[in-house]
């Protein structure tokens, strides 16, 4: 057996992650536009076109992770950003300022691609960046969707400014869209989401294969690359792991796997050690959540593309997002559920105490709400945590005991 083939998916799509940041370094470096993406931007299009772009949410991630979160979100509000916005945002706009971060740094764009299909903080803050740079900035509104499905109407609004996108950056880049190309991506994509969603359908398994915090370590290339090749094989050679190990009753999971919970909201990055922590040392594995996943589209042609940036999570009715977690949480049997009230992520947190309350009502299993933010530390307390996490521990024995007598 190879080096290569040794590898383990994971360190192939960390490597991979690596090489798609520098991909981007090296084509700025060359004299290509390169841009500044939104998470849940349609990334076929920069794919198909050969457009280097760079994902500053991933930045923000990856900051906090690092330790950095508070010192860039200090800065941002010291030129007078609110402290109640996104840390991502924050982040983003301190290095837009500043130029330089020791944790992390990303090529300057030369235009922005933005999708309001997140949040709407989305397009103030590129709206500013654009203002800041003075650079183009190019918008994909998708209105949220009130109901099960996109309706053809929504579909037409959607592709009518798909096409616009293309053109618009066949004028800033001067690369022409191929349309073959696109079809391959489309179809290289849908390899990737539909071996991502086989990858972390395993932890229907008890005892899951791999403990749920790798979702979050395990994510990012879903976002940033899953139109390439390299992307697909890696997800298919993750669920290929799991799904052997899972055939073995193994895990990778650190310890004996007491309890299964719902973990719902984005990942705490700046605690995230905490965080897990506090789960593992208790025998609690996370086997559900709704965030990792979410970066899977699945699709069979270019209208049901539009239709599917259209019903990611933040951009549905509530219905059927409570609807999602109350799937997952039953299929994936799980004693309990924490749900991180995300200072940052006001969209994803609004209806927060609702959707706990309901899925505590139709699932009867016991849940645990604590505050915390995706990357500014200073919204996380690590005692408020672990109490509610021993508290919930406590509930769910007395659950599985009661289950006993």
């Amino acid at each position: 057996m190879s080096a290569e083939e040794a590898k383990s998916a994971m360190i192939v799509l960390r490597e991979l992650q690596d090489k798609i940041a520098q991909d981007a370094w090296d084509a700025k470096n060359r004299g290509e536009k390169a841009g500044w993406c939104a998470s849940n931007f349609p990334q076929e299009i920069t794919t198909a076109m050969g457009i280097p772009v760079v994902y500053p949410e991933n930045m923000g991630a990856a900051v906090g992770a690092k330790g950095g979160g508070q010192r860039m979100c200090e800065h941002a509000e010291g030129l007078g950003y609110s402290s109640d916005l996104c840390s991502y945002a924050r982040i983003n706009l301190a290095y837009s300022d500043l130029k330089e971060c020791q944790e992390l740094e990303i090529p300057f764009p030369d235009f922005l691609l933005c999708c309001n299909n997140i949040c709407n903080c989305m397009i103030k803050w590129y709206e500013n960046i654009a203002l800041e740079l003075d650079i183009p900035l190019i918008l994909i509104d998708i209105p949220h969707l009130e109901g099960e499905s996109c309706d053809e109407d929504r579909v037409r609004y959607i592709r009518a400014q798909f096409d616009d996108c293309i053109r618009q950056l066949e004028e800033i880049t001067g690369k022409k869209m191929d349309y073959d190309r696109l079809r391959e991506v489309m179809e290289i994509s849908q390899r990737s989401s539909q071996a991502w969603l086989r990858a972390v359908g395993t932890m229907e398994n008890t005892p899951s294969p791999f403990s749920g915090f790798d979702i979050f370590n395990n994510m990012a290339v879903a976002c940033v690359g899953r139109g390439t090749v390299e992307a697909a094989e890696a997800f298919e050679q993750l669920a290929d792991e799991y799904e052997a190990l899972a055939a073995e009753g193994k895990s990778s999971f650190k310890g004996e796997e007491k309890y299964r919970i719902l973990f719902e909201g984005i990942a705490c990055w700046a605690n995230l050690r905490t965080t897990y922590k506090g789960l593992q040392s208790r025998g609690i594995n996370l086997t559900a959540t709704i965030y990792g996943p979410a970066f899977s589209f699945l699709y069979q042609n270019l209208d049901e593309l539009m239709a599917a940036y259209a019903m990611v999570p933040n951009c549905n009715c509530f219905e059927r997002e409570l609807e999602l977690r109350v799937h997952d949480g039953l299929k994936n049997k799980v004693d309990g559920a924490i749900f991180h009230m995300n200072r940052s992520c006001k969209k994803w947190s609004g209806n927060l105490y609702e959707m706990e309350r309901q899925f505590r009502e139709i699932t009867g299993v016991p849940t645990m709400v604590f505050d915390g933010d995706q990357s500014d530390p200073r919204c996380f307390s690590e005692a408020q945590y672990i109490t509610r996490v021993e508290a919930l521990t406590e509930i769910m024995e007395s659950g599985k005991e009661a289950t006993r007598r």
